[in-house]
């Protein structure tokens, strides 16, 4: 909310634009348990790790930012809120967001994961083939997230945060190029980027589909259960394919990624200057681009 967050190996930073214009900066780190126990750095549940960890970190930043919104607002706690207070005292924010999360994923998977199946179950009669009806249900789960993603797009708050987004990626982009980090030099950069979370939702979508056409199970319940227990290993598999994707520039990978950075055009937008330098504020306290960039000039790293 009105901010930015970047990441660099442990360290991360949430850089906000406070109501009176200033920007505040918050740095903290966040040891990934992949590198404290190796055995968790196995391909796909590495994955699932990176999906947890961002959630925890997210959520994280988004408590942070939404300080400096409640306090322009100085909207009096509602009725859940000063029970939260009373029940666990000074912890009552963090059990509110925490409780938001675990709420949010479940309608999320509810929503985008057993709506569609449902839906294809009700077609069994009609459709006895189980390849054509997973093929229905996966366009249906992706037509949903579309739908939504476009829905909220065209709420006022949500834009400005895609505006935040297209800062992001326009920064690191403008990094990556070697360009130094002025809002004047970001602002000619794209704001589409093949290692954007936006892609990944995009790619559990469609592995899904390929994931349930090889698991097939005879009875109702069997495949509901299916489908709860394999959304681990879709977003592992997604993960490895978006990592693989973003340290590749093959033509295959590279078609292969265009769905997840045509839907960038819905979740980011043209950010201003003022969101530029926010963006630029979070990367510059964690990272040293210019020794970076210096060193890429050199050849002594790749990009």
């Amino acid at each position: 909310m009105e901010g930015v967050m970047m990441k660099n190996d442990d360290l991360y930073a949430v850089a906000v634009r406070k109501p009176n214009h200033e920007i505040e900066i918050k740095k903290d780190s966040y040891r990934s348990v992949v590198l404290r126990h190796p055995v968790l750095n196995l391909p796909i549940v590495r994955g699932v790790c990176a999906f947890g960890e961002s959630l925890y970190i997210g959520m994280k930043t988004l408590m942070f930012s939404s300080e400096f919104v409640l306090e322009e607002e100085e909207a009096e706690p509602d009725r859940l809120e000063r029970a939260a207070g009373k029940l666990f005292g000074d912890k009552s924010k963090e059990v509110l967001m925490g409780t938001t999360l675990v709420v949010s994923v479940l309608i999320a998977v509810a929503v985008f994961m057993l709506l569609p199946f449902f839906l294809s179950e009700l077609l069994k009669k009609v459709i006895p083939s189980y390849t054509l009806r997973t093929l229905i249900e996966g366009v249906v789960r992706v037509s949903i997230f579309l739908l939504y993603v476009w829905s909220i797009s065209r709420m006022e708050d949500i834009r400005r945060v895609f505006m935040y987004h297209g800062a992001e990626h326009k920064t690191i982009n403008c990094l990556e190029k070697g360009d130094p980090l002025t809002p004047e030099n970001v602002k000619k950069h794209s704001c589409l980027h093949k290692r954007c979370g936006t892609s990944f939702l995009l790619i559990v979508m469609i592995i899904s589909i390929l994931v349930f056409l090889f698991i097939r199970v005879d009875t109702f319940w069997l495949r509901f259960v299916c489908r709860l227990l394999l959304i681990p290993v879709v977003a592992g598999i997604s993960f490895e394919f978006l990592r693989f994707a973003g340290r590749s520039d093959n033509r295959i990978i590279n078609a292969l990624s265009r769905p997840g950075l045509c839907l960038q055009y819905l979740t980011t937008r043209e950010p201003d200057l003022d969101m530029i330098e926010v963006a630029i504020a979070s990367v510059d306290s964690i990272f040293d681009w210019r020794a970076y960039q210096e060193a890429m000039r050199n050849g002594e790293i790749e990009n």
